[in-house]
């Protein structure tokens, strides 16, 4: 009775020492969080985890994410575009990255609304590009790339509402 005892022991210690290593790939960084609520971030490569104590919340990837979006502008005027980011500082976007994308979303469509929108379509790509980033870059995000164009509203045929 005691022997199998010992080897349930030793297969519980096995499974707990397999579930305590954690290989993460390159260009991704994982945030984890005790019990306690700390976090800590952990880079590319075998790190060791505290089994039931700590627990991955968040994995973020460090190579690049595209979001698209669409909406109007200030003049009334359809667009659709694209936003190519980057994480840059993986401690300050743990904390907004499951709502990175509306974040992004709601400030290209702001700043398109409001006023001071450059006409020609190559200065308004730049343009977005540097005001979204004075918006996102202290949460540790930097918008690499903005495609925007103009999107012609649909016509629909007379006694169709």
């Amino acid at each position: 009775m005691s022997a199998q005892l010992v080897w349930i022991m030793l297969c519980c210690l096995a499974g707990l020492g397999l579930a305590s290593v954690r290989r993460i790939p390159e260009g991704k960084v994982y945030s984890l969080r005790r019990l306690g609520g700390q976090t800590r971030i952990v880079g590319a490569g075998t790190h060791f985890l505290v089994p039931l104590i700590e627990r991955v919340v968040h994995e973020i990837s460090l190579t690049g994410s595209a979001l698209a979006f669409d909406g109007t502008d200030a003049a009334g005027e359809g667009y659709r575009g694209a936003l190519y980011f980057q994480v840059l500082d993986p401690e300050r976007a743990d904390r907004i990255i499951e709502t990175v994308d509306t974040l992004l979303r709601e400030c290209a469509a702001n700043r398109l609304a409001g006023a001071g929108v450059p006409a020609d379509a190559a200065q308004r790509r730049d343009w977005l590009k540097r005001a979204l980033n004075e918006d996102v870059r202290e949460r540790g995000l930097l918008v690499t790339r903005v495609e925007l164009q103009h999107v012609e509203p649909a016509v629909t045929p007379k006694g169709y509402v």
